[in-house]
């Protein structure tokens, strides 16, 4: 699977130039809930460099990891304690043990589908859910599951009082992000703003919830993307993985400041023109890709 999906192969600073920009769209769309995977895949597809390739698009990621695990630093410093007390002591019931365990069932689900897809669908990158249409109707469904969540959440539960069985609720809308276009960070918030949570609480765990997650389909790519050699290889991933770290963290940021006042219709919006411009204006791109 080469690095950068494209019929010929590129120079070095092409290789990073696309890497640069790629990281920035996978900085700026993973934490938001508008889906960094379809946008990775539509964004070069538009520009005419091809889709980068599963591979590709998880390593990426990693700068994202990078990026979280240095914003939530003391987050996950506390629930890494609660755990080892609750281990030496017992105490289950600490808010931050409560939070490490809902992180680790809320894993569980896209975990135990990643490896279904892996086993049963070994042509899911090719495959239909993958496709510009699929991507557009899906962002347009899960527009329309993020407002109904706007209208009916009653925002009024915090992170402190999250309970494993938040987790495996979570966890189980995150695992449709296997699905180009759902986003996890939107089928997440989702998922929180129809349980009680508010806005900004419903972010955070999504946020702490995804890191496994994510450097789980990280690291499983980047053997296969190292391997490929192809159009640059490493330095052109480092690139992108840069490039994904900045723009990721200064996207954390922005995003629980503005949920603090905001409400996510801002997003319902985006994902709505999203799908509907693919749908109308761009449905025979396809068939010029690269």
């Amino acid at each position: 699977m080469p690095l950068l999906a494209t019929s010929t192969s590129l120079s070095l600073a092409e290789a990073c130039w696309h890497a640069l920009v790629l990281g920035v769209v996978q900085g700026l769309t993973e934490f938001l809930p508008i889906s960094s995977t379809a946008h990775l895949k539509v964004v070069p597809v538009l520009l005419g460099w091809g889709d980068p390739g599963v591979a590709f698009t998880a390593v990426i990621q990693l700068g994202s990891i990078v990026a979280v695990i240095a914003y939530f630093r003391r987050d996950l410093a506390e629930v890494s304690g609660g755990i080892a007390r609750a281990f030496r002591h017992g105490h289950w019931r600490d808010p931050s043990a409560q939070l490490g365990l809902a992180i680790a069932l809320g894993t569980l689900p896209i975990l135990l589908g990643g490896l279904a897809i892996k086993v049963l669908l070994p042509n899911y990158e090719t495959s239909p859910l993958r496709s510009l249409e699929a991507i557009a109707i899906v962002s347009i469904g899960m527009a329309l599951l993020l407002a109904l969540a706007e209208l009916v959440g009653r925002r009024r539960r915090r992170l402190e009082e999250v309970r494993p069985r938040d987790g495996l609720l979570v966890g189980l809308a995150q695992s449709l992000a296997l699905i180009p276009g759902v986003s996890r960070s939107g089928s997440t918030l989702t998922a929180s703003l129809f349980d009680g949570w508010n806005r900004s609480d419903a972010a955070r765990f999504s946020f702490l919830l995804g890191i496994p997650a994510i450097t789980l389909a990280g690291l499983v790519e980047l053997k296969s993307a190292l391997a490929s050699g192809h159009n640059g290889g490493v330095i052109p991933m480092l690139v992108g993985i840069a490039a994904s770290t900045l723009v990721s963290w200064l996207a954390i940021a922005w995003l629980l400041r503005f949920l603090q006042q905001n409400s996510t219709w801002v997003f319902v919006v985006y994902r709505l023109l999203f799908g509907l411009v693919i749908l109308s204006g761009f449905r025979g791109l396809e068939r010029f890709t690269p």
